[in-house]
């Protein structure tokens, strides 16, 4: 996700996917490609891995492995080439948070129905899994964009180390998707996303007591 500056300078990069993220869009600074571009080619490769995972056998799993981390590089590029062309805006932010969240609530979705079709799960366990995931995870993203818009950002609010974001995490998909054990990781968000929604919640209404006060 991708804070707006309006300082005009260019701030260092905030982890290593960032860092890995600037290096490949500094030939894009002075093109008309735009922040945008990135971003809406993100939730497009986003969607496709969330297709291909539905699908439901190894091949289709594989490639939605490789779709989501391109996607997942694209999420970092978008706001990497806004900061070194100097076109960071407040859409553009906006924009990119709301893909986010349609990205990552399909990803677990479409695992979900992927998992249903190769009977991995019985019956309509894995659609509803999967979509239990996917709607905690957009829940989550509520909560983010209420917290972005009290002058906050999920780095200060849940203190994760430097060098780490929390989107980082996601990353874990590719792993799983490659060794084609996507039903281990949607059991496992099941049971996460929604104890770390009650954690955002409540963190969330904290803050906003310390701002009132």
């Amino acid at each position: 996700m991708n804070e707006p500056d309006n300082t005009g300078q260019q701030p260092p990069a905030k982890t290593y996917v960032h860092i890995f993220a600037r290096w490949c869009i500094r030939p894009l600074v002075n093109t008309p490609v735009t922040p945008n571009h990135l971003t809406t080619l993100r939730l497009l490769t986003g969607l496709a891995a969330a297709a291909a995972f539905a699908a439901g056998d190894y091949f289709w799993t594989f490639s939605g492995g490789v779709l989501f981390l391109i996607s997942a590089i694209l999420d970092r590029a978008d706001g990497e080439l806004a900061r070194l062309s100097g076109r960071m805006s407040k859409g553009g932010h906006w924009y990119d948070l709301y893909c986010d969240m349609i990205v990552n609530a399909a990803i677990f979705i479409g695992m979900g129905i992927g998992l249903g079709q190769s009977g991995a799960i019985p019956g309509y366990w894995g659609p509803i899994m999967g979509l239990v995931a996917g709607l905690s995870v957009g829940a989550i993203f509520q909560v983010v964009f209420r917290l972005h818009e009290i002058g906050s950002h999920p780095g200060i609010a849940f203190k994760y180390p430097d060098g780490f974001d929390m989107d980082d995490s996601l990353f874990v998909v590719v792993i799983f998707a490659w060794f084609d054990a996507l039903l281990i990781l949607l059991i496992m968000a099941v049971i996460v996303a929604p104890l770390f929604l009650i954690l955002a919640i409540w963190r969330l209404h904290t803050l906003q007591k310390s701002t009132r006060g």
